[in-house]
């Protein structure tokens, strides 16, 4: 019996390991990584949904999806000592800090952990920043950040197609109300949704799922329309259907199923979904 014991243990390891090779393998199936030789089908792309049919109600992320940033990048690399390589060393510092809050059942708003983020990337480069100059960098031009070129026209002709049309951000409600008065695009959207009110930062999965239940919708019937992959992959996960803006410098998260449409522009996304009968 006792002899018997490690040939046991060594079919064992070898069962686990098939396991887990199959595994990985089926999970590759479900994600484009053509470097690897392994390409997504129509269906994968889609998360598995039925891309044939109109979903009922667009969510759309604001910062950098509708609005240029281009100010705000300006403002914070200024006092970041002009260190424009710094930008998205402060960005991703900022969307880890709102995760670690969301996880540690907290909340704070999204501008003031950019500032906090801010001032952690500053010091670790020596740069003096007091945080009165973090939130003056942040908070001041992001209020009044232009709609990228094509917004508006676009907006224009998903509303005139019969969509709803719902903002979701991890901005506040207070925010993205100025945001959208200063930009001219209140008048577009149905509904402004901000994770303020459930207090969980996308991408939580919760936060994807409060959003469907407030617009009385099935995960199954949201399109999200970002220009992050981290947004993007939160949207997909939840079950929700996926457009991404790959605006220059986004991409999408290799590890998550591709979303359905993936355009330069709000423009060439709006052409698709009109299309959608």
């Amino acid at each position: 019996m006792f002899y018997a014991m490690p040939i046991i243990m060594e079919e064992n390891t070898n069962n686990r390991r098939s396991f887990i090779k199959k595994t990985a393998l089926a999970g590759l199936a479900g994600v484009a990584m053509p470097h690897l030789g392994f390409s997504a089908d129509s269906e994968t792309r889609a998360n598995g949904l039925d891309t044939s049919v109109r979903p009922k109600v667009l969510f759309f992320d604001v910062n950098e999806t509708l609005l240029d940033l281009t100010a705000m990048k300006q403002s914070v690399g200024d006092v970041l000592g002009n260190r424009s390589d710094l930008l998205p060393l402060w960005f991703t510092t900022m969307l880890q800090y709102s995760l670690v809050s969301t996880v540690g059942r907290q909340y704070q708003d999204f501008g003031i952990i950019g500032a906090a983020a801010l001032q952690m990337v500053a010091k670790n480069h020596d740069i003096t920043l007091t945080e009165t100059q973090a939130r003056e960098a942040i908070l001041g031009p992001i209020r009044s950040l232009p709609a990228h070129p094509e917004v508006k026209e676009s907006l224009t002709r998903l509303k005139n197609a019969g969509y709803k049309l719902v903002s979701f951000t991890n901005s506040s409600n207070k925010g993205v109300q100025t945001q959208f008065e200063n930009a001219g695009l209140i008048e577009f959207f149905d509904e402004r949704l901000s994770i303020e009110d459930i207090g969980k930062f996308k991408p939580h999965t919760d936060a994807y799922d409060w959003a469907a239940r407030k617009m009385d919708v099935n995960p199954n019937e949201c399109l999200l329309i970002a220009a992050h992959g981290w947004d993007i992959a939160g949207a997909l996960w939840a079950n929700w259907r996926g457009a991404f803006v790959s605006r220059p410098g986004a991409q999408l998260y290799p590890l998550a199923p591709n979303p359905e449409i993936s355009e330069p522009n709000l423009k060439l996304i709006a052409d698709k979904l009109i299309a959608l009968k």
